[in-house]
């Protein structure tokens, strides 16, 4: 995968900590998730909720028994990956906010039109999300207590949900520690040269003007150990 000139580097102990973007993936432009189980605010009964989506022009079910390639983020949390299209999810009461994508054969969401789906549904007795025009955050990449070898790269991979970096004016700030670095594109970010220890990772969501979004999932915190 090629990587582009533009990184920012600082020294902490003699020890470079730098930034590359990755470029964007162009595996599978026209793949297309679909989702038709939860409809848009649906209410379920507390308990096994079902999924289910439809994919085309991705070779899904060629792959699917090997890797995952379909994950589903629920409110912001940790991915979970899935190799069927239709599937039960245990779920308490509660309004939920479902992001669902695919991946390539890195493990790295795949970002166009289409490749990716959200949804907001109740289970229970729970009241909807108030309406927001908010775009926000699903975190494919790091996960939340996620190991990373010294000696390799620490990976963040983030998809912007509900528009569009460029023609709203959005950029994402990524801070690795005392480290910060901001891209204003959707692309796969490594950090390399981490010293061992343990760093909280806040990727955020802003106008370019610096301001932060309100949204409930307009920031997302992992924590990361390196060893």
């Amino acid at each position: 995968m090629e990587i582009s000139q533009d990184s920012l580097s600082l020294d902490l102990s003699q020890q470079k900590v730098t930034f590359y973007q990755y470029e964007d993936s162009s595996d599978y432009p026209d793949a297309i998730l679909e989702l038709y189980t939860p409809l848009g605010n649906q209410v379920f009964r507390p308990g096994k909720v079902p999924f289910e989506f439809n994919i085309k022009n991705f070779p899904f079910e060629e792959q699917s028994a090997e890797r995952f390639l379909l994950f589903n983020i629920l409110n912001g949390g940790d991915p979970a990956g899935f190799r069927t299209p239709i599937f039960q999810r245990q779920l308490e009461e509660g309004s939920y906010r479902v992001v669902a994508y695919l991946v390539d054969e890195e493990g790295l969401a795949l970002k166009n039109f289409g490749n990716y789906v959200d949804r907001d549904f109740q289970v229970g007795d729970s009241r909807p999300f108030p309406y927001s025009a908010e775009p926000y955050l699903a975190v494919n990449l790091p996960r939340n207590n996620q190991i990373v070898d010294a000696d390799h790269e620490l990976i963040i991979d983030f998809l912007v949900v509900g528009g569009d970096m460029k023609l709203d004016g959005l950029k994402v700030r990524i801070e690795v520690g005392e480290f910060s670095y901001e891209i204003d594109h959707m692309a796969p970010v490594r950090v390399a040269n981490l010293l061992p220890g343990t760093y909280q990772v806040q990727i955020s969501l802003l106008r370019n003007d610096g301001k932060e979004l309100e949204g409930p999932f307009s920031s997302v915190t992992k924590s990361i150990i390196v060893r």
